[in-house]
């Protein structure tokens, strides 16, 4: 079976946690037990979100003195596709000892006339208060919002249209090679309509919308989306909240969940197996294997058609 897997920002870094390479790579550690489990029964492309880790990236280049300007997003991401996929390179390598593993950077396309340019909803960085976040949107000129634990910096995140690398992604996954690829969503590019010259822009793609299209482009099976929780669940915080087992894409969008948090996750999931009628799940990522297999997590399923 082939699988993709998309990682959680909060898989590499915890909310809370302080943004240290040692921290980051003691959590990559988790990440690898849970991906060789499944990448020794099936094909496997890693996906991951980036949104602590650009998020770091754009606050020190907006306070560096010797730059006339910050990096623009499109770059910052591109470190982080390098930064994140070394340390998945190294530590699956270590737990799949002689298995092809390669980290691809990824440029994804969007359109420049995407109304997300006009409309910032991505969550990037780190959690502060209310006054710290306003202070900091003054003085930077950030969009700042509210996430489920504070106020964070938000950026455009336009919908992916196409993955530069998909088929370099295929053949790589034709030696048996384990991929990392598509790294904070890929590298958000627009692309010439007569010269097809990619140019980057200020955005930050989400991870998960991306990793559908990877997948329904790469024929995958599964769609494995992996959080900081056990499952999707309704009522989410509130004393009717229950855990969701099983769910058509019809269920998710009718459920209505946050942009900010389940919804892309949810959205994402839908778009998968609705365009291609494989599975998807999304669950926590000490249970990967667990979920692929139906014993955990929320599993999405196509809809039932009376015929």
């Amino acid at each position: 079976m082939r699988i993709v897997v998309a990682l959680g920002g909060n898989a590499l870094l915890h909310r809370g946690e302080r943004p240290d390479a040692d921290v980051q790579q003691a959590n990559i550690e988790r990440v690898a037990t849970a991906i060789a489990a499944l990448a020794h029964e099936h094909e496997v492309v890693v996906t991951h979100g980036n949104g602590p880790q650009i998020g770091l990236l754009a606050m020190e280049s907006a306070a560096d003195p010797v730059l006339s300007a910050p990096y623009p997003l499109d770059l910052l991401g591109a470190q982080t596709e390098g930064m994140i996929g070394s340390l998945l390179v190294r530590t699956l390598h270590n737990a799949l000892p002689g298995r092809r593993i390669a980290a691809l950077v990824t440029h994804t396309v969007v359109r420049p006339d995407d109304p997300a340019f006009g409309r910032p909803t991505k969550f990037v960085g780190q959690v502060y208060s209310r006054e710290a976040a306003r202070s900091l949107a003054k003085r930077r000129g950030w969009h700042v919002a509210r996430d489920t634990t504070g106020w964070r910096r938000v950026v455009p995140s336009p919908a992916p249209e196409r993955i530069v690398e998909t088929d370099t992604v295929h053949e790589l996954l034709g030696t048996g090679t384990l991929v990392i690829c598509a790294g904070g969503g890929g590298v958000p590019v627009t692309a010439d309509r007569d010269s097809g010259a990619l140019t980057g822009v200020e955005a930050v793609v989400d991870k998960d919308l991306t990793a559908a299209l990877l997948a329904e482009d790469l024929k995958a099976d599964f769609l494995l989306v992996l959080t900081d929780v056990p499952c999707v669940y309704s009522g989410y915080g509130t004393p009717d909240q229950r855990p969701v087992v099983d769910a058509t894409p019809h269920d998710l969008r009718r459920s209505g969940y946050a942009a900010g948090s389940m919804g892309p996750k949810a959205e994402a999931c839908a778009r998968f197996v609705e365009r291609t009628g494989g599975l998807a799940a999304i669950g926590a990522l000490d249970a990967a294997d667990e979920i692929v297999h139906g014993r955990a997590g929320t599993l999405i399923r196509p809809d039932l058609t009376v015929g």
